[in-house]
């Protein structure tokens, strides 16, 4: 089921959906890849500098598919491998911001696709790109860890998804 809150992202209002599929859209219109990064029953969540605690994430470069980047940013922030599945995407509107800049970085309408991945290797973190820390987090305190009204809902459909075998060091 689809569900739909209002933002302000720079002091304009943005509108979010999280819509649990197995659809992709156009890829044109994708703007970043996320994702609920398991390891023993428990969920990766990483310190962002300047942002706080997120679940591991960026934006899809030139040349790579939505997967790839995402297998790339989750070795960047939380230095680890494993298997991933495509659990959903969040729609991101623009609609309703009379100062949208249909000549800037993003579309009127886009998408960020999340994943779920269970890790398989899990290196030593490094500290080397803009994430501070790494914590494993139990997901019955995942909302009191990271603070997005939707984010619970995309670990919701997550948990859903048949967990493979999650090894690796903690």
């Amino acid at each position: 089921m689809n569900h739909t809150i209002r933002v302000e992202w720079g002091g304009q209002p943005v509108k979010l959906t999280w819509i649990p599929t197995k659809d992709m859209p156009d890829p044109a219109k994708v703007t970043s890849v996320h994702g609920i990064c398991m390891l023993r029953g428990n969920v990766l969540a990483v310190h962002v500098d300047g942002r706080g605690f997120d679940i591991p994430g960026g934006h899809v470069e030139p040349g790579e598919t939505p997967e790839e980047a995402f297998h790339r940013e989750v070795l960047e922030e939380g230095s680890v491998r494993g298997r991933a599945v495509y659990i959903g995407m969040m729609e991101v509107s623009h609609e309703e911001n009379e100062h949208f800049d249909p000549n800037g970085k993003y579309p009127l309408v886009g998408y960020q696709l999340f994943y779920r991945m269970d890790i398989e290797e899990c290196l030593p973190f490094n500290r080397e790109n803009e994430c501070l820390a790494r914590i494993w987090v139990e997901p019955e305190e995942f909302r009191y860890v990271i603070d997005h009204a939707l984010l619970g809902l995309v670990l919701e459909e997550a948990l859903k998804q048949p967990a493979g075998e999650s090894g690796g060091e903690g």
